[in-house]
């Protein structure tokens, strides 16, 4: 008992493990308590919106969305080629029967798109204020903002008829009238700069008459274009009317611009650099295109509403159809 007890001394003078003795038994010290460990969050990754559901992409990829300070915050689809060509084919097919529906119909339905957006006004105050690095009170007037631009076209779908229709005097025993149709599919290119406030002040004018969509989210801010797309899942906006991608735009353009099946396209989103081989793509089946003003390229004001929300923007996607009609048939 002497040799064990001049041990454990020897031990503790030198470092080692202490013991205290309890009867018969030496016990170690109790030990210190684990620091918590530090939990990484899961990060959320998103899907399309194609036909009104939410499908992977084909390609099984996907890519980092960060913040404007470079926190991640969740990983967005990187579309394919494959998945551009399905939305557009979806997109057609979404076509005719939203054409098919009453200008009063397609504004009522507009209207409760914008009603569920101001449900999620938290959610995408909140998407956008990380998106765009600015402080709360700002992301919350550009939503409120991109909400009342929402229901400001929607006022629109059954009046444009009347403000770009006509009826024209002719000499000949006839009436002739001039009537806007829809184009047809709108690919549309979002802004990269403004990621909800820019691709409505886009995409409402294309569908208030009565266009199907395949939309082009922001590359580096598209969390809330996918936040739309859940929106308009739970409205009555019919499937493949609004389809949204994610995905790299040096990938997806060029595909979208050169598309035999789309009619018109809206290039405010694209690179200056590309924009010249995007108009030439687009050439090929004679699209109608959009595209910024010189002086404003890259800093378009969008909260400017004398700028941004005109009735000549849902001009620019449709089509002047002329009939004549014998007087007295």
């Amino acid at each position: 008992m002497a040799e064990r007890s001049s041990r454990t001394a020897r031990t503790a003078q030198a470092g080692g493990p202490a013991f205290k003795s309890h009867g018969n038994s030496p016990l170690k010290a109790a030990a210190p308590e684990a620091s918590p460990a530090v939990r990484i969050p899961v990060r959320k990754t998103y899907k399309l919106y194609v036909g009104g559901q939410f499908p992977r992409s084909e390609s099984g990829r996907s890519y980092v969305v960060r913040a404007a300070d470079g926190t991640p915050l969740a990983n967005a689809v990187r579309s394919s080629k494959k998945d551009l060509r399905d939305a557009v084919r979806t997109a057609r097919g979404g076509a005719t029967k939203w054409a098919a529906k009453t200008a009063m119909n397609r504004g009522q339905v507009l209207y409760r798109v914008a009603e569920l957006m101001e449900g999620r006004r938290d959610q995408f105050a909140e998407e956008v204020g990380a998106a765009e690095g600015v402080p709360l009170e700002r992301a919350e007037e550009l939503v409120s903002r991109a909400i009342d631009r929402w229901v400001w076209y929607a006022g629109w779908a059954d009046k444009i008829s009347q403000v770009l229709g006509a009826v024209n005097p002719v000499a000949a025993s006839y009436f002739n009238f001039t009537i806007p149709e829809p184009t047809g599919i709108v690919g549309i290119v979002a802004p990269e700069d403004s990621s909800l406030l820019g691709l409505v002040s886009r995409l409402a004018p294309a569908v208030v008459g009565g266009n199907a969509t395949v939309v082009l989210s922001s590359e580096s801010r598209p969390l809330p274009a996918i936040t739309l797309g859940e929106v308009l899942a739970t409205s009555d906006v019919p499937p493949g009317v609004i389809n949204i991608l994610t995905g790299l735009r040096r990938e997806l353009v060029p595909i979208l611009a050169g598309h035999m099946d789309v009619n018109a396209i809206d290039l405010w989103g694209v690179p200056a650099d590309m924009r010249v081989q995007a108009e030439e793509l687009a050439m090929e089946n004679v699209k109608r295109v959009a595209r910024p003003p010189r002086r404003d390229a890259g800093h378009f004001d969008w909260l400017d509403d004398g700028r941004a929300q005109r009735p000549e923007w849902i001009a620019h996607y449709l089509e002047m159809k002329t009939v004549w009609h014998p007087i007295g048939v």
